[in-house]
């Protein structure tokens, strides 16, 4: 998938914390988690590996991935207490280390949960605050939620792709880049689409009306304190 560099990339983002890769980078797991979900989850299991699973309390990243969860930025003075604001807020979070290799030295595996919905990510916290993310639900993707980012879940129907590509471009919106797995013919797929510009409300609702798409969420780093 296509990238790009801006001056936050390069800088780091405004933060909470000793470190942008243990803090800033966490929280932005975290948020990503819960604009996958669409809401603040009821509960998560948040499972770290490598590095994270060596230092996670002593340099915060729980209490950094729980103010993501919560929809605190890097920024937000609250992620000193954002555990406590979880348990407050009705939020469960448990913390596991995990075993065996993980793709970065910073990796969590982040599973939410709502009422009836639950989403998993295994995501990468990669230098100065940049996250990554590596899989969703068991499909393999790679974004960096830099750029305002469309995940559809969907079923494996022939023109899905055309259709959802079709609409974006009547909305004109300019794709800058997109991929597509499936767990086999005929079954549950995933299209991650990176765009230039934000995809309008109702643009995303004429998406998700098309007979095959499950659930469709944005995901964007810009979309500070998310309220979805």
């Amino acid at each position: 998938m296509g990238r790009f560099k801006d001056v936050f990339s390069i800088i780091g983002p405004a933060m909470i914390g000793p470190s942008s890769s243990h803090t800033a980078g966490a929280a932005r797991l975290g948020l990503v988690a819960r604009q996958l979900l669409g809401c603040r989850p009821e509960r998560a299991v948040v499972t770290f590996y490598g590095s994270f699973a060596e230092t996670y309390l002593g340099h915060g990243t729980d209490l950094a991935i729980a103010g993501g969860l919560l929809g605190y930025d890097t920024d937000d003075s609250r992620i000193p207490r954002a555990i406590r604001d979880a348990a407050a807020a009705g939020m469960h979070i448990g913390f596991e280390r995990g075993r065996g290799p993980a793709p970065h030295p910073n990796t969590a595996r982040i599973r939410a949960t709502a009422a009836n919905r639950t989403v998993e990510l295994l995501g990468m916290s990669i230098g100065g605050g940049n996250i990554e993310i590596a899989e969703v639900d068991g499909f393999q993707v790679r974004f960096t939620a830099l750029a305002s980012t469309l995940v559809v879940w969907h079923a494996d129907r022939q023109g899905l792709i055309a259709d959802l590509t079709g609409l974006l471009h009547a909305g004109s919106v300019n794709i800058a880049s997109m991929e597509t797995g499936r767990k086999g013919r005929g079954g549950k797929a995933m299209t991650v689409i990176e765009s230039d510009d934000p995809v309008e409300r109702s643009l995303r609702s004429r998406m998700v009306s098309l007979p095959g798409v499950e659930a469709l969420r944005i995901v964007s780093l810009a979309m500070k304190k998310n309220g979805a």
